[in-house]
């Protein structure tokens, strides 16, 4: 039996964004929420980083983004990282990738080339897209927020979208392989900003609310000075969000309608798979999700929030994964390739930085992870603005939380008894022993991964010293990936490495 395996990659949808997450039915999110009956849905999914790029290129390479080379939007991953298209492609496996890249350094939309270890004739990226439009009027229609009423005026059909071409290409691609093994990327861009979708989608959300809850009013007083400034630039429309009892409202029917729109196209290719190839490997998951002014924030940028940090991560392995399970322990984007690497039946190279979550998906009591790590350096290296320079990290173990924000205020919280995050609980002197810990994890995990960023600053806090020099400290030589290059030497005797860490004066 061939081995088959289809990997859904949403654009900007957080966890509670999906029915089966947020306990809430009306967000229309009816395929995602089946595909999580007949599999695990992972309670506790998260992003490496909460913008595209960098989330992307983890996903994409199994490497956290200050390994990759992708510290923001429009860079592209060190050219010696292999992908895991390249990775499979290699052991026979027909690879397809359909959608947003958002991995190649050029801008938004994609250069419009299909890179190595993807079959270029499924490919379809954001600038393929624009290119197979009519005129310039529909280019530019494509890249508007458009009412109900404009799409009723522009005749927009389904027809029209990047996710029903892509949608289209891939069902394509899973009928002409159903009796091949092969590993196809489903990348929808949509509900990411611009919103455009067909009827019924787009009026079904004119009067659709989202409450925020406590943390819509988030004060801020003990956080970052980097999300005040943010609170303050989006202080206007944050003014104008209707309140129920609990807080803020937030209205944004355009993202909401494609939203369910988006969950639409993803269950045409589900309809294909089970037509096709019933027995496949099937994952979800987005890059990251939407403050929607939660902590008086909008977007995504620097903070670790769970609002943009937290997604949907979901697994259907049919005849493998029991249905209907919901797995608690953490997991990271980090174990995607791990993942599907151990799937295939292709050794996991030292190089990569996350674990095979195979286990987990057949037993989801199991925990792959005691804790995950989060990352954030900049926006977009396009862009001064969007926090501009902000190098984050942080860990999460299932309860505490604790993000070193370098060149600003800490932060830690409690999410069993403060879900919402308002609390900062960084000097609560009675925490100090579960806070330094996470401290160390953060610490060491930096020196594992080779974090270009790594420095003794991490350490020096202003609650905690660890008392680091900037002089000495281990030397760390590049993990063996045999199949793409040569085995890492030493630079005191030029012999090959015979392990990761050399201890130096």
């Amino acid at each position: 039996m061939p081995r088959q395996a289809v990997f859904f990659l949403i654009d900007t949808q957080g966890a509670n964004c999906v029915g089966c997450y947020a306990n809430n039915p009306a967000l229309g999110t009816p395929n995602i929420d089946r595909l999580a009956d007949q599999g695990v849905r992972f309670d506790r999914g998260y992003t490496c980083a909460p913008v595209c790029g960098p989330a992307r290129s983890a996903i994409m390479t199994g490497l956290y983004p200050h390994s990759t080379g992708v510290l923001g939007n429009d860079q592209a991953p060190h050219l010696d990282l292999p992908t895991l298209g390249q990775r499979l492609r290699e052991e026979g496996v027909k690879t397809g990738y359909v959608g947003k890249w958002h991995l190649d350094g050029s801008d938004y939309f994609g250069d419009g080339r299909c890179p190595d270890g993807w079959d270029p004739d499924y490919w379809f990226d954001g600038r393929n897209y624009l290119d197979s439009l009519p005129d310039d009027q529909a280019r530019s229609l494509s890249r508007r927020v458009l009412s109900s009423a404009e799409v009723a005026e522009h005749e927009i059909t389904e027809d029209f979208t990047h996710a029903h071409r892509i949608a289209d290409r891939a069902r394509a691609f899973i009928e002409k392989h159903k009796d091949e093994d092969f590993f196809l990327i489903v990348s929808i861009d949509e509900p990411h900003h611009p919103f455009i979708c067909p009827e019924p989608f787009v009026s079904a959300f004119d009067d659709f609310e989202f409450p925020l809850g406590p943390s819509g009013d988030d004060p801020l007083e003990t956080k970052p000075l980097s999300q005040r400034e943010w609170a303050h630039h989006v202080s206007d429309k944050h003014a104008e969000l209707s309140r129920d009892e609990n807080g803020p409202v937030y209205r944004n029917s355009n993202y909401f309608a494609c939203n369910s729109y988006s969950d639409y196209e993803v269950g045409r290719v589900i309809q294909a798979i089970d037509a096709h190839t019933p027995d496949s490997f099937v994952v979800y998951t987005s890059d990251h999700g939407d403050m929607f002014h939660s902590h008086r924030l909008a977007g995504k940028g620097p903070v670790m929030y769970d609002e943009i940090c937290r997604i949907p991560f979901i697994a259907r392995w049919p005849e493998a994964s029991p249905e209907g399970a919901v797995s608690k322990a953490p997991v990271s984007h980090i174990d995607l390739v791990p993942t599907f690497l151990e799937f295939f039946e292709v050794e996991r190279p030292p190089l990569l930085q996350g674990k095979s979550l195979l286990q987990q998906c057949k037993d989801p009591s199991h925990a792959t992870h005691e804790h995950v790590f989060i990352e954030f350096n900049r926006f977009e290296l396009d862009h001064d603005g969007f926090g501009a320079f902000s190098p984050i990290r942080a860990v999460f173990d299932g309860r505490y939380k604790l993000a070193i924000n370098l060149m600003d205020q800490d932060e830690l919280y409690d999410l069993e008894a403060d879900p919402a995050e308002l609390n900062n609980l960084i000097n609560d002197t009675s925490l100090a022993p579960t806070r330094d810990r996470l401290h160390d994890l953060i610490l060491a995990w930096q020196g594992e991964t080779r974090d270009v960023l790594r420095s003794p600053h991490w350490g020096r806090r202003s609650w905690r010293d660890t008392g680091r020099s900037s002089w000495g400290g281990p030397t760390r030589p590049r993990p063996f990936d045999e199949k793409f290059y040569p085995r890492s030497l030493l630079y005191d005797t030029g012999e090959v490495i015979d392990r990761f860490v050399y201890d130096k004066v």
